[in-house]
């Protein structure tokens, strides 16, 4: 699939190496200084590339064909995202977060549709193989026009108690993330990273 070979060139662009969202923008930039943080990347960038860049990330990655800096620029986008969202379940109780517009139509639906699926640890297999593709077609095309994108790419953690990691990760659409993730966090399953994340800045307190 597309989100497959995106990952598989990021791989070889950055092998070993996990987050790459700073990898990918000294790529983007063609840099060679790995000390730059990313916003000395983005700024020698300039004014006119930040906003190819802008609109560049605006795309889904079938936009992309075979521009290899391209499809690291839509993967860093869903990479930004990822961490965006630990970083909010780890700071606010999950069962109070709002993802979207339509999050009681979402889970709801996606309960009718797959009352059985496990949200603990995600089987790539029931959402990548041909016939999981089957069942979550019509799934997801029923929130087109409804929620905003809802076919682009973004990053999903497997064991709901786990950070974002290589292992613990796998491409999906951004649909299939807020239903999986509003269920998550309805029912408690996200509970475990806010649990530690509000101890470890209790800690920090403590400390400084």
């Amino acid at each position: 699939c597309k989100t497959s070979s995106i990952r598989g060139r990021i791989e070889r662009h950055f092998p070993g190496s996990w987050p790459f969202k700073s990898h990918a923008l000294l790529y983007i930039s063609g840099s060679k200084d790995i000390n730059m943080d990313t916003g000395e990347v983005l700024a020698s960038l300039g004014v006119e590339g930040a906003a190819a860049a802008a609109h560049a990330l605006s795309l889904p990655a079938e936009a992309y064909g075979n521009d290899a800096q391209l499809e690291v620029m839509w993967a860093m986008k869903a990479y930004n995202h990822a961490e965006v969202y630990f970083n909010l379940i780890s700071s606010v109780d999950p069962k109070f977060l709002k993802l979207t517009k339509t999050d009681d139509l979402i889970y709801s639906k996606f309960r009718e549709d797959f009352p059985d699926f496990d949200l603990k640890i995600l089987d790539p297999e029931l959402l990548k193989s041909a016939e999981a593709k089957e069942k979550w077609r019509p799934f997801c095309n029923h929130f087109e026009g409804l929620v905003e994108d809802f076919n682009y790419g973004t990053l999903l953690r497997l064991d709901c108690e786990k950070d974002y990691t290589e292992e613990n990760t796998i491409f999906a659409t951004r649909i299939q993330f807020f239903a999986i993730e509003i269920a998550r966090n309805r029912e408690g399953y996200n509970n475990v990273v806010h649990n530690t994340g509000v101890k470890a800045k209790q800690q920090t307190k403590e400390q400084s």
